[in-house]
């Protein structure tokens, strides 16, 4: 890989008296949309939250943009450039939309001209942007998650499920928000289990299992063959069209 952003060497990670991941190596390239696929319980989240700090790899090595962050507290990280779209998505639902995104602004304050291109992406943000968040619909909270994220130019965005409950419509709206992020040169990390989003989007795909690696290669390749999702996954991609 020769322009990886984010690089993994032999991560393991424990919870507790449970060890989750068992050296975890893959890279995410720059520029690109990697997609992190595995059944459920396959340590996905567990590799997001262990990139961002909050938990601790037990041992082998983080690095972003050529630095060792792996022992950075999860300020420093998203300091250093990376955000972190949770699955639970994580707003503040007593606050506005508009409260919810000033908090994620580092600067204080929000950049008129990029405000105007995520309303672009998300106009239901502007509908809503004096309103409790807690009011939106699921698939309104989940933009405006992703909203914080991008509020300020960000060099890697990791993001857990973002289409994971909501409608096929709103899963739509989604692919085409990614599609203009990619468009912009975003580094981006995602979990999907939604395999019509995972084909669409992915320029790599990595798939894991039981904590560990299992297959990395180009999106295109592990959607255009149902043998190797069905070893890998437990399930063809077509019939999830």
């Amino acid at each position: 890989m020769t322009d990886a952003l984010l690089r993994l060497e032999g991560v393991h990670t424990h919870i507790g008296r449970y060890h989750i991941l068992h050296g975890v190596d893959f890279a995410v390239p720059r520029g690109q949309l990697t997609m992190l696929l595995g059944r459920n319980g396959a340590g996905k989240t567990t590799t997001l939250r262990t990139i961002m700090g909050l938990w601790q790899a037990s041992k082998g090595q983080v690095q972003f943009d050529g630095r060792d962050i792996t022992a950075l507290p999860t300020p420093d990280i998203a300091q250093a450039g990376i955000a972190y779209v949770p699955e639970n998505m994580g707003i503040f639902a007593d606050l506005t939309v508009r409260e919810n995104m000033l908090l994620a602004a580092r600067s204080g304050d929000l950049d008129v001209k990029r405000l105007q291109w995520i309303f672009g992406l998300f106009p239901a943000l502007e509908k809503f942007w004096n309103q409790a968040a807690g009011v939106l619909s699921g698939g309104q909270k989940q933009m405006l998650a992703i909203a914080r994220a991008i509020v300020e130019p960000r060099e890697l965005l990791l993001i857990d499920e973002p289409t994971k409950g909501l409608a096929p419509a709103i899963i739509m709206n989604m692919i085409t928000a990614f599609r203009e992020l990619k468009a912009t040169g975003a580094t981006i990390l995602l979990v999907e289990q939604n395999f019509m989003a995972a084909k669409l989007l992915g320029d790599s795909v990595v798939v894991m299992d039981d904590g560990r690696i299992v297959h990395h290669g180009a999106m295109a390749e592990l959607a255009a063959d149902q043998t190797l999702q069905q070893k890998l996954l437990g399930l063809s991609m077509e019939a999830h069209q």
